[in-house]
């Protein structure tokens, strides 16, 4: 029986030293009943380009441009409207999977009846040069996310038959954070597959390259989108401190 089909969301913005490997990274999947869809957002370099030469030699390759750039929440959630597969996977222009990460991770989600999952991963920096394995936990609560956020954006597989299509909140930041810690409200748990399955690419200019932006918008998310008590938001952010301080050493 064929597997289920995976909609894969690539936001694409000015891509063009990275993408190649990204799309080659899906089109090498031992998983095959996939669509790519690669949203440009507007971009003013070679990186649509690049892409679509890929899309003419492949029909599971689907490029949408933005008339305007939107910013990486609408973009993706544009992706997300235009999929067509049961299963949504995230996976940005710079960063890459294994070959084996659909298949391994779409058995796993069948194998524990899992709406949603997430794999390790490990981060390299803009070379490729690989620099620290980030673990998941077997099972994620709402409250292990609320401490440190151990979900990898470009590991997510999650399944719209049994929680719809779920989609990104304009945040300061974080806007995928905020998404999981939405999601595990429903769902109760996240199930992680402890197998090291993607590779982020870690810019030199990257968001999560300003480490006090970081710091304020997890306190925002603790107040504003979580509505915690101030006493609450204060001891999940200490850990969340110590563990951030943890991750980057």
């Amino acid at each position: 029986m064929e597997k289920e089909k995976i909609s894969i969301i690539t936001p694409l913005y000015n891509g063009e030293k990275f993408v190649e490997y990204a799309i080659n990274s899906v089109i090498n999947q031992t998983y095959e009943n996939w669509e790519l869809l690669i949203i440009d957002d507007f971009s003013k370099d070679k990186g649509c380009k690049i892409a679509r030469s890929y899309a003419e030699n492949d029909s599971r390759i689907r490029i949408i441009k933005n008339e305007k750039n939107l910013g990486v929440v609408e973009t993706r959630n544009r992706g997300i409207r235009e999929a067509v597969g049961r299963y949504i996977a995230f996976l940005d222009c710079d960063d890459t999977w294994n070959k084996d990460k659909l298949k391994k991770q779409i058995n796993f989600m069948e194998e524990k009846d899992a709406a949603i999952s997430c794999t390790d991963y490990m981060r390299m920096d803009e070379s490729g040069n690989p620099k620290k394995l980030m673990k998941v936990k077997k099972k994620i609560t709402y409250n292990m996310l609320l401490k440190s956020n151990i979900v990898g954006c470009l590991t997510v597989i999650y399944d719209t038959k049994k929680i719809g299509k779920k989609f990104f909140e304009e945040a300061v930041r974080s806007e995928d954070y905020v998404l999981w810690l939405d999601i595990i409200k429903e769902t109760k748990l996240i199930y992680g597959l402890e197998e090291e399955l993607a590779n982020y690419r870690v810019l030199d200019n990257s968001r999560s390259s300003d480490k006090m932006k970081v710091l304020k918008a997890q306190w925002l998310i603790y107040r504003k989108y979580e509505n915690l008590s101030f006493i609450k938001a204060v001891y999940f952010f200490i850990i969340y401190f110590i563990l951030g301080v943890k991750k980057i050493l």
